[in-house]
């Protein structure tokens, strides 16, 4: 049995839980939130939460049913203040970012964009479809600084050039509107309020906003990444009893039960 096939799986399991780090250390226990408020949470139509929502310092989260929330509901407690604080903790940490490229008086669509952090003195606008090439890399880092607010056009997306990337995140000094259809990638940090209009999807990411409320409309908010690690493929030896390495764990447990069956 060649150890190289044991290594190599190693790092693609290894990879694989490698890409959420950066997001989940920058937003605290607000990591565990898909949705969450400061004043309130309104909801219309069946919108789907994977992940728990809170609202804090408000008292209200309303539409839930027929809204559908995965994890839990925290109103107006110490998880959902503690959560609101690691939210401004990460806000404030975004902000203080120096940035590697100024877009003031562009539109985001059309862009094709490489890891770094984008800064916008005032307001942002994605009107079509913004690229995110991480180049490869799974840990790679998309922070956008928009000085007051960010509305996206109907229909419009972001895409990955290669997997959903869970580090982007968008510091937003006001609000945030997304138009209807809009298929939206990352975390957005807003100071005061987010609009997510009819037919709105969130994936890869989350909606929180400090001060203001949430505004719902059968939209889907998931924190789950489609991550796909970089590897380079092994070609079995000719001898070997993998057939290719997709076979994973399946090809190992095989290839041991043979040697140990000639005996060692």
């Amino acid at each position: 049995m060649n150890y190289k096939y044991a290594i190599v799986l190693g790092i693609v399991v290894f990879s694989s839980f490698q890409a959420p780090a950066k997001a989940a250390s920058m937003l605290g226990t607000a990591n565990n939130f898909g949705v969450l408020g400061g004043s309130t949470v309104t909801n219309t139509g069946p919108s789907v939460i994977t992940q728990s929502l809170g609202v804090s310092t408000g008292s209200s989260a309303t539409g839930f049913s027929p809204g559908i929330v995965d994890g839990t509901i925290f109103i107006s407690d110490a998880v959902a203040a503690q959560a609101q604080a690691d939210n401004a903790s990460a806000y404030n940490l975004l902000a203080a970012l120096s940035h590697n490229k100024d877009l003031t008086g562009l539109d985001l669509g059309g862009l094709t964009l490489t890891p770094g952090v984008y800064s916008f003195s005032s307001s942002a606008q994605l009107t079509g479809t913004l690229t995110l090439d991480n180049l490869g890399d799974p840990n790679a880092l998309f922070v956008f600084q928009i000085g007051s607010t960010l509305t996206t056009a109907s229909n419009s997306s972001i895409l990955t050039t290669s997997g959903d990337d869970p580090n982007v995140f968008f510091q937003i000094g006001s609000s945030a509107t997304l138009g209807t259809g809009t298929q939206f990638m990352g975390n957005i940090l807003a100071l005061t309020s987010i609009t997510l209009t009819t037919g709105v999807n969130i994936e890869c990411g989350r909606a929180l906003a400090q001060n203001g409320a949430v505004t719902m409309d059968t939209n889907n908010v998931s924190s789950t990444c489609d991550t796909k690690p970089q590897v380079v493929a092994v070609v079995p030896e000719p001898d070997s009893s993998l057939g290719i390495l997709g076979s994973g764990l399946v090809g190992l447990l095989f290839a041991f039960r043979k040697r140990f069956r000639k005996g060692w």
